[in-house]
């Protein structure tokens, strides 16, 4: 005997189907999974710090000689004479949190007083919606220090330029980096830390 499909039966696999393919669709929009195989790379010109430590050529320079000034002036006898070039302020390594993360961080002060933060040789992992902070939490490496920053407080520079190259980020003006210990690649989607890096002198 021949058996047939009930109408209820094919409406009920129809709507299986529909069910299933939107599931796919909601979760390649959401999880994005085909950044992980797309480098986007940025090489933004680095400011050169002249106090930056010997050996990192991409944003080390020798120190500018500062412009002479007569003997017994007021900015030689007292010292207040400006920087004559940008000024490096903090320095640290990235370390891997999540995702495999390398590349040097450094916070950079130019002699009108404007602030950068500049990622150098960075390499991490593309994703969505990843975002380089300012952090006050204390650096923890491996697994156990995936979370920490999205419980601390934090200053937003904004979203990432890509995940790999030499990148600059304007650091505002108000903002007061005596508050913050860390810079932190953070995924604002999954709430998890990229790598992150130590401020340090």
């Amino acid at each position: 005997m021949r058996r047939t499909n009930s109408p209820g039966r094919r409406r009920l696999w129809a709507l299986t189907v529909a069910v299933a393919s939107l599931g796919v669709v909601i979760g390649l929009v959401v999880f994005k999974p085909w950044l992980l195989f797309v480098d986007v790379r940025v090489d933004e010109q680095l400011p050169i710090a002249a106090s930056a430590p010997a050996g990192t050529q991409s944003a080390v320079a020798e120190p500018v000689p500062p412009a002479t000034t007569p003997a017994g002036s007021a900015d030689t006898a007292q010292g207040s004479s400006p920087p004559a070039g940008p000024q490096q302020l903090a320095v640290g390594a990235l370390v891997s949190h999540e995702h495999t993360t390398t590349g040097t961080v450094r916070v950079v002060q130019q002699p009108n007083g404007s602030r950068f933060l500049t990622l150098e040789n960075l390499d991490t992992s593309n994703g969505p919606d990843v975002h380089v902070w300012l952090s006050a939490a204390q650096l923890v490496e491996g697994t156990d220090g995936w979370f920490t920053a999205g419980s601390a407080e934090h200053h937003d520079l904004g979203l990432i330029k890509g995940n790999q190259g030499n990148q600059v980020y304007e650091i505002p003006a108000g903002v007061d980096l005596s508050k913050y210990r860390s810079v932190d690649l953070w995924c604002v989607q999954f709430s998890v830390s990229f790598g992150a890096a130590e401020l340090g002198a």
